[in-house]
């Protein structure tokens, strides 16, 4: 392999990937600086001996000694690696592909088991794709299936039991309802025979009437005081504490199809719904809500793209102030408390059109360039959320995509390169300049959705950061999974943690030197949240929350979720509603002490 100029000599290989969207066809060029007097080959290539890596793999690409002293393994495929290397033959079926994050598939009964998902169909080793002041990176190209929920009713207030009761009661929690008085206690008392330590659920909303085909559910914003949730054609909001409705639900003429993933500072969201019922309906009516009073604030159509630039399926994301609405080819940003448009993002340089974008500490956009040309590349960019002023760019090899944002401070994407059955998990400066990527073979498993018509670069739970490292569960195909640390410095493990349960651990977020995580629920136990240090050299998880086992079939039956943990409450909801009239279909619950 031919070593990329101004790179250290033990830069994190790449690693395989999956099939999806965006991922080009055909294989990387070789990087047009001279090769080292020895070339080295990278992870997923024929290798010299070597000091072993971990699982056999060694820590680098360029021979350099890992930190478990294994030898190089060849990698499968037969096909060039990002320098021209020749890799070993294998089929699909080889050993699975580390570093996919998994995606949730719509129509399947009931939740994935911990750590399940799609298998990745790239099964190997990962590789090193970082060329001449090219970066190459690995995309995740999957298919975005909106998952969706409703609302249930109830006015009466939760009883609660505090967690150290020596004989802690049922006490059933209420369905707070929408304010209309059709709640009530849950008939199934998700607490019933809770044990000493276990939390209770609070309160819960029963999802509202959707199409027998199903209807999306997406977003979950809580505040000081208020959780809502959007739901098919409706968003409803809760008091946090007793779960009773803070303000009416707002419904909209069509269903619900894209929402903001975050909350502005002061707590605004925007919500879009289609324009019709017809199969071309677009996704471009765009309403602005106050989540603390339910106020609709203004309300614009997305204009219409050029040829073949649809707004069929949109994302959404904020930025400080600014609201980044992406288009299939194009973006237009706008002032997120007034409406008032600020810039378009569109077409530039070598047929360069913006394809996706990704907010929130910084405005990020990735574009697929020359896509039917011979020059074909995916760029990413960083733009100052005001102006749309373009801070850095980086370049990215021919044949690799970016499919997701890890985080964004630091910056730190997965890519993929489909030709290669190879992906990357790699970090960048505050400059857009390369810094590290992954430098062990693992198979990863965040929780990711699917993106059909665009690339969700926001799409995936169960993956935190600090300033410093990277937090990643691991896959179990049984049992409990693993939590690992990664140094975003060097891309090295720096610890890793089993989960406390025969089921895997999640991520959530980190603060106060701790990083929170939730460990799904068995048919027979419930979920858990645990806090775990991140820094010293103990890192056992210790207990937060123990969820009731009267709640775990329903915390088990959400095909998908979202979830978090905010002010010593777990939030739980689904984010796809399957339209069956004969169950009383869980939306939101809410468990705590």
């Amino acid at each position: 392999m031919t070593q990329p100029p101004n790179q250290p000599p033990n830069q994190p290989p790449q690693q395989q990937p999956q099939d999806g969207f965006g991922a080009p066809q055909t294989p990387p060029p070789p990087p047009q600086s001279p090769p080292p007097a020895a070339p080295q080959p990278g992870y997923g290539y024929p290798q010299a001996p070597q000091q072993p890596g971990p699982y056999g793999q060694p820590s680098g690409p360029y021979a350099q000694p890992g930190p478990y002293g294994q030898p190089q393994q060849p990698g499968p495929y037969a096909q060039p690696g990002p320098y021209g290397q020749p890799q070993q033959p294998g089929p699909y079926g080889q050993q699975p592909g580390y570093g996919y994050p998994q995606p949730q598939y719509p129509g399947g009964p009931g939740t994935p088991p911990p750590g399940s998902g799609s298998k990745n169909p790239f099964k190997g080793k990962p590789g090193l794709a970082i060329g001449a002041a090219v970066v190459a990176l690995a995309v995740i190209g999957g298919t975005v299936f909106a998952l969706t929920s409703g609302g249930g009713d109830d006015d009466k207030k939760p009883v609660a039991h505090k967690s150290d009761d020596p004989k802690p009661t049922a006490s059933a929690p209420v369905n707070p309802g929408d304010g209309s008085g059709n709640g009530g206690e849950d008939p199934e008392d998700l607490n019933s025979g809770r044990q000493p330590g276990e939390a209770k659920v609070l309160w819960y909303k029963e999802a509202p009437d959707a199409p027998g085909s199903g209807a999306d559910a997406p977003g979950m914003w809580i505040t000081d005081k208020t959780a809502v949730k959007a739901a098919y054609k409706q968003v409803f909001a809760y008091n946090t504490g007793d779960g009773n409705p803070t303000w009416n639900p707002i419904t909209f003429p069509q269903k619900i199809c894209a929402v903001t993933p975050q909350q502005s500072a002061d707590d605004k969201v925007v919500v879009a719904y289609e324009s019709g019922t017809s199969d071309r309906a677009k996704c471009n009516q765009l309403q602005q809500i106050d989540l603390n009073t339910g106020h609709r604030g203004w309300k614009t159509q997305l204009a219409d793209g050029a040829l073949f630039d649809s707004a069929i399926t949109i994302s959404m994301s904020i930025t400080g102030k600014t609201l980044m609405v992406g288009r299939s080819q194009s973006g237009v940003a706008y002032n997120v408390d007034s409406g008032k448009k600020l810039f378009d993002k569109k077409k530039y340089g070598d047929a360069c059109f913006p394809t996706a974008f990704a907010g929130g500490s910084k405005l990020i956009a990735v574009s697929s360039c020359d896509a039917t040309g011979s020059k074909e590349h995916d760029e990413m960019q960083e733009l100052d959320p005001t102006t749309g002023k373009v801070r850095w760019t980086q370049k990215f090899d021919k044949g690799w995509s970016v499919a997701r944002t890890y985080s964004l401070d630091p910056l730190v994407v997965y890519s993929t390169n489909e030709d290669k059955k190879a992906w990357n998990i790699s970090t960048f400066d505050s400059n857009g300049k390369y810094k590290s990527q992954v430098s062990f073979d693992e198979d990863f498993a965040p929780q990711c959705g699917w993106a059909i018509l665009q690339r969700d670069l926001q799409g995936c739970k169960g993956v935190a950061s600090d300033s410093t490292t990277l937090y990643l569960p691991t896959e179990a195909t049984s049992g409990a999974n693993e939590v690992v640390a990664i140094n975003l410095a060097t891309g090295k493990e720096k610890w890793r943690v089993k989960s406390p349960a025969d089921e895997s651990m999640l991520p959530i977020r980190t603060e106060g030197g701790k990083l929170i995580a939730y460990v799904q629920p068995s048919y027979d136990a419930g979920g858990q949240v645990v806090s775990i240090p991140t820094g010293g050299s103990a890192h056992k998880p210790v207990k937060l929350l123990q969820n009731p086992a009267g709640a775990a079939q329903v915390e088990n039956g959400f095909f998908s979720k979202d979830f978090d943990w905010v002010d010593g409450r777990f939030y739980l909801s689904t984010t796809r509603l399957n339209g069956n009239d004969d169950t009383k279909e869980k939306l939101m619950l809410a468990y705590g002490k």
